[in-house]
């Protein structure tokens, strides 16, 4: 503080109170809400170490996505959406999501996540909270392909081990976690990578806790949608895993989905009085 002018040290007291609110302002927004001018705003971030404004608040909203509460993320919301249109704010959010994710994503690593299941000995699939919901759904589909799919139930921590204790060499761990970051996965993917399993990691930046452990790294962006979390970036990346691995093993798959036809016929799964 001692060596920032008098408005610089308006903003870093703001920011020190403030930061859940402060990310998401622009600097003009900030500059209005502790009374000095924009052109001091972006002085006072350069100053501080970063290019410009911009690269500053992607910082701050990286740092704070991992601690903000369930109440904090409303008051966010709150601020980001205002009063305006609901669902044209959501879901044209949602779009940019998956559309930085594309520009990305590694090729590489999705790639690498394609050979690794279609090679895998076993392949164990880990999601916690709101991702586990991604979990299921990717589990319900490789089901289709495979019949090595392992999903690991994570109601007691106690037992998370004991389900994957003979991971190792050969086996693929698909690890699914986003802010914010859940203990047991990051727990079961140290694990699973000491055992000498591959780790394919799917999660929200390389600086996640799940990315040191990874063989293959999926970058998917998510972010707040009030209290909950926006999904549907990563969900994107499984249906493009699922049609990937698919295609690597299509006449396998197409002679798989043949026969389960005829079971779900035999036992009249599906309806098929349409009108």
């Amino acid at each position: 503080m001692d060596g920032f002018s008098k408005g610089q040290r308006q903003i870093a007291r703001y920011l020190l109170a403030h930061y859940d609110k402060a990310a998401y302002m622009t600097a003009a927004k900030l500059g209005s809400e502790v009374s000095v001018s924009e052109s001091t705003v972006v002085r006072f971030v350069m100053e501080l170490g970063y290019a410009g404004y911009p690269e500053f608040q992607k910082s701050l909203q990286e740092l704070i996505r991992t601690k903000l509460t369930s109440f904090q993320r409303m008051e966010v919301a709150k601020h980001l959406i205002g009063d305006g249109d609901v669902l044209d704010k959501v879901l044209m959010s949602d779009v940019d999501k998956i559309r930085h994710t594309l520009d990305g994503v590694s090729r590489e690593a999705f790639e690498g996540t394609i050979n690794a299941l279609v090679n895998a000995r076993n392949i164990y699939v880990m999601g916690v909270r709101s991702s586990s919901m991604l979990a299921g759904f990717f589990c319900y589909n490789l089901h289709m392909i495979f019949d090595n799919i392992r999903l690991i139930e994570t109601t007691a921590g106690s037992e998370l081990f004991q389900q994957i204790m003979n991971i190792g060499e050969g086996d693929v761990m698909v690890a699914i976690s986003f802010p914010r970051y859940s203990k047991r996965v990051i727990k079961a993917v140290e694990f699973a990578h000491n055992a000498g399993a591959d780790v394919v990691a799917l999660t929200d930046s390389p600086e996640s806790p799940i990315a040191a452990g990874a063989s293959q790294l999926l970058v998917a962006q998510s972010d707040m949608a009030s209290f909950v979390d926006s999904l549907v970036a990563p969900l994107s990346i499984i249906n493009a895993i699922v049609v990937g691995v698919s295609r690597a093993k299509e006449e396998e798959v197409m002679n798989r989905l043949r026969r389960l036809e005829q079971i779900w016929d035999e036992y009249d799964v599906y309806d098929k009085n349409q009108s």
